[in-house]
């Protein structure tokens, strides 16, 4: 039989860095999860026994890694998983699912991405100090706002200082300064025909090493976050102005209106128009 705790964090508009949901499990033999796929990042720490990853890298391909007490593993947003427990010697972890703006820079610096998501300590010591904050939080679902909050930082450095796949300061900056240039890049020009080649060559990097170290970085391809990107922006105009669906779809990259009206509904659950009706901010009040 499972036995486990877990507690949901309150929606508090945090931009930077929150949790979502926390809390510990010790698993029956064999039980397992997934295939699933998680809207923000999972980190699971085993506190003991055994278990298995099962998740897709960043070329799509399947990877199986087998985990023991004193490490952990990542699961990013977008990524499809599948994990379970040991039918011998089950696991007991905790876990943490959490996000926000600087989320990936934190992971970026301890190393951990869609290709390597597996924790290994540098030491037991260390591997201690994530457990003990992330047991924090598990065990004290009711501790203030900001204890909970410090405890993920106590958690996200103490993960940092002790991986030992942690980045150099200097490659996580460099590699953080080419991401912020190609969005930068995107923000300029979304509103006309832009291939992941241009974007690549506005950076100065291979189109192949580019799309990878993007997604690594940011957990989705460039081409989707381009998507995403250009729905934003129309989702802004549908909220705000009174401008045409089709001088709107035009505006945001979309030559064909049809096509655009998919896309929205596909990331929205609704045609543009519909959305428009829910959302349009009323000015007058």
């Amino acid at each position: 039989m499972d036995h486990y705790s877990f507690a949901v964090f309150p929606d508090e508009d945090l931009l930077d860095l929150w949790p979502f949901q926390y809390g510990w499990e010790q698993c029956a033999p064999l039980h397992s999860f997934g295939p699933y796929v998680r809207n923000h990042y999972l980190f699971h720490y085993v506190i003991s026994g055994r278990g298995f990853l099962d998740s897709n890298s960043m070329d799509s391909t399947s990877q199986h890694y087998d985990l023991e007490a004193g490490q952990g593993f990542l699961i990013c947003p977008g990524q499809i998983n599948t994990y379970g427990a040991d039918q011998f010697q089950p696991w007991k972890y905790v876990w943490l699912e959490f996000d926000g703006m600087r989320a990936a820079k934190y992971l970026d610096e301890a190393g951990l991405n869609l290709s390597q998501p597996i924790y290994r300590p540098t030491s037991m010591e260390g591997a201690a100090q994530v457990q003990d904050a992330l047991l924090y939080m598990a065990e004290h679902p009711d501790a203030s706002h900001l204890q909970l909050i410090a405890h993920l930082y106590f958690f996200l450095d103490a993960l940092i200082q002790t991986s030992s796949t942690r980045q150099s300061p200097r490659a996580t900056q460099l590699q953080n300064f080419y991401i912020h240039e190609a969005i930068n890049y995107m923000e300029k020009h979304y509103q006309r025909e832009l291939t992941v080649e241009e974007i690549a060559n506005a950076c100065q990097l291979n189109r192949t090493y580019f799309s990878k170290l993007f997604k690594a970085k940011r957990g989705c391809p460039p081409q989707e976050f381009l998507i995403r990107l250009r729905l934003s922006k129309a989702a802004d105009l549908l909220r705000t102005t009174s401008v045409s669906i089709g001088d709107i779809c035009a505006s945001c990259g979309y030559p064909n209106q049809l096509y655009f009206s998919q896309a929205f509904k596909q990331h929205y659950g609704l045609p543009p128009r519909e959305w428009r009706a829910k959302n349009k901010v009323d000015r007058n009040r």
